[in-house]
């Protein structure tokens, strides 16, 4: 079975860090492209970023600029999204999800499995 944890997810004031963490278990990590999604309350959910089988092609969302990361560690099945630089309008449930192959996808709609996710609030 396959599953997708993803933590790290908590209330912070504008300007601050987090980092989310996303273990996949059952088929692990390797070879699987992933990706951290977000939806905000009201709005569709926008992909965020999204990281190949080796970690070697990533995408951020443009709009994101430098302040968030995705990064991974095949050995522990684990793929991350730094968040720096925090703003309000980053408030949402963030998602982990995965694809199989070791090509490169950005599109949310092609990721077969998807964690429960995590909450992110940006307030002060």
């Amino acid at each position: 079975q396959v599953r997708l944890l993803e933590s790290g997810g908590g209330s912070v004031q504008p300007g601050g860090s987090l980092r989310l963490s996303c273990v996949a278990s059952g088929r692990g990590a390797r070879n699987m492209i992933m990706g951290w999604f977000r939806q905000a309350p009201g709005k569709e959910r926008v992909t965020v970023a999204t990281i190949n089988w080796n970690g070697a092609t990533t995408f951020v969302q443009y709009a994101l600029g430098d302040r968030f990361s995705i990064s991974r560690a095949n050995s522990e099945n684990t793929v991350y999204l730094q968040m720096n630089k925090l703003k309000p309008e980053d408030t949402a449930t963030y998602y982990c999800a995965d694809l199989e192959g070791t090509g490169f996808k950005t599109d949310s709609t092609r990721f077969d499995y998807w964690g429960q996710g995590t909450q992110v609030t940006v307030s002060s």
